[in-house]
């Protein structure tokens, strides 16, 4: 990889792969979500911003999207609307951003000759975990019309593999947490009320399980995979192999916190009751022996990094305002 384009590289996810690839000492593009106010997400905040080069658009624009891709021999392709709440009120938003934005993607791949693409998967894809752990031959069940759409996504990028040679792979990372996370997902959830002073905290489902996975892992994972030709056409798990409750989880965040809460159960943060993925536990089998990749954080020493980061940067999060 010499050129590299990063969809979604204001987000969440996109942002660390951003600053790893910088690292590594790789020419960067970053598209990011236009808006009028030239504001880059996340990359407003990191210290290589000078050193990237950043498109505004909106990945369900073809003409845009093409142009980004033009020039890059890698794309990694991370935007999409992910929170899974807001898919229950807009179901269309998401097949227009997540399945013909994944499209616009593909096609625009495809006609630049991109050498490498990386389309980005979800755990929630699996659904409820039939059998554990999960490896990558575990049906897919749509659970929730963000799922639903990213299963879509997931098999047009196959489809161009297979019917025009697209050199694409599927990265399927299990729940990703750290700095910069989402408000609307479980641990800056707690961690900022908790930072509010609040002792009740209000929250969903206490009973799912989850394999959680520190940032930093994710995004050298995704580098680990687009640097292995054998993972063209296939799918690829991130994920750590351990699960943890909910509940369980809140109570270690509490404790790493120092601080006494209870629980208030509110029925708007739970899910539908045939939409609550249960369980995800990972099967990392297929990365470990393709790649040189292993998990370098523990939960608990990445919390701790999580948590570090909150304390400094609680101006970025509503912690009373339920993010949908």
């Amino acid at each position: 990889m010499k050129s590299v384009l990063i969809t979604g590289a204001g987000g969440f996810i996109g942002s660390h792969l951003t600053e790893l690839c910088i690292r590594e000492g790789f020419s960067v593009k970053a598209f990011v979500h236009y808006n009028s106010r030239n504001q880059w997400g996340w990359l407003d905040h990191l210290r290589v911003v000078d050193e990237i080069e950043v498109v505004s658009g909106d990945v369900r624009d073809f003409d845009v999207v093409y142009d980004a891709v033009r020039g890059c021999d890698t794309v990694f392709h991370l935007a999409a609307l992910i929170g899974i709440p807001y898919s229950y009120v807009s179901p269309k938003a998401y097949i227009k951003t997540n399945i013909e934005g994944t499209y616009n993607v593909l096609q625009a791949a495809r006609q630049s000759a991109v050498q490498n693409l990386i389309v980005t998967s979800t755990s929630e894809t699996y659904g409820t975990a039939q059998y554990v752990p999960i490896d990558e031959n575990h049906p897919v069940v749509g659970q929730s019309p963000y799922s639903a759409t990213k299963i879509a996504a997931d098999q047009l990028a196959l489809s161009f593999y297979r019917s025009f040679d697209l050199p694409v792979k599927v990265v399927r990372p299990f729940n990703t947490y750290g700095p910069r996370q989402s408000a609307r997902a479980i641990i800056p959830t707690v961690i900022s009320q908790i930072l509010s002073g609040k002792t009740e905290l209000e929250l969903g489902n206490l009973s799912p399980t989850r394999d959680l996975t520190f940032v930093k892992d994710t995004v050298a994972g995704f580098l680990e995979i687009a640097n292995c030709p054998a993972l063209n056409g296939e799918i690829t798990n991130i994920g750590v192999g351990e699960e943890i409750a909910i509940g369980e989880l809140v109570k270690l965040i509490a404790c790493s916190m120092g601080a006494e809460v209870s629980i208030d159960t509110n029925d708007r943060r739970v899910r539908p009751e045939k939409s609550e993925v249960e369980r995800l536990y990972c099967d990392n089998k297929k990365i470990t022996s393709h790649t040189g990749w292993s998990p370098q954080y523990t939960l608990e020493n990445g919390l701790k990094r999580t948590i570090e980061w909150f304390k400094q940067n609680t101006q970025f999060y509503k912690p009373d305002i339920f993010n949908v």
